[in-house]
């Protein structure tokens, strides 16, 4: 099983992106899955998570602004970050639960750089 993220890139404040990620191999379904983010010089810190049943927490930082959501015939997971400032730049991990014929493991997805710059 991967994860794989995507759609990270430079953007000016204000404006929007939204990240994807992608899981692939054999498993049955994707139970709960977050999206984390690591700043330069400083500690991963959770973003956003969203649960089996579509239930959603926000850190503080990006309530409002932030919208996590899940595709499960896709097995995707996407967050649309909008107004965005220049300290939402970061890099931005997904990582999942994911249940499969050896029962439900945590995966992480590489990294995804997002910019935010005049």
């Amino acid at each position: 099983v991967q994860l794989q993220a995507s759609g990270g890139g430079l953007v000016q404040p204000g404006g929007s992106l939204r990240l994807s990620c992608a899981a692939s191999g054999t498993f049955f379904r994707i139970n709960a899955a977050t999206w984390y983010r690591q700043a330069p010089g400083k500690e991963r810190e959770l973003v956003a998570g969203i649960t089996n049943t579509g239930s959603t927490n926000y850190a503080d930082s990006v309530k409002g602004r932030f919208t996590i959501s899940r595709d499960n015939g896709k097995n995707m997971v996407y967050l649309q970050m909008n107004s965005l400032k220049s300290e939402d730049t970061a890099v931005y991990y997904c990582n999942a639960i994911i249940a499969g014929i050896s029962g439900a493991m945590n995966y992480w997805g590489q990294g995804t750089l997002v910019t935010v710059s005049s």
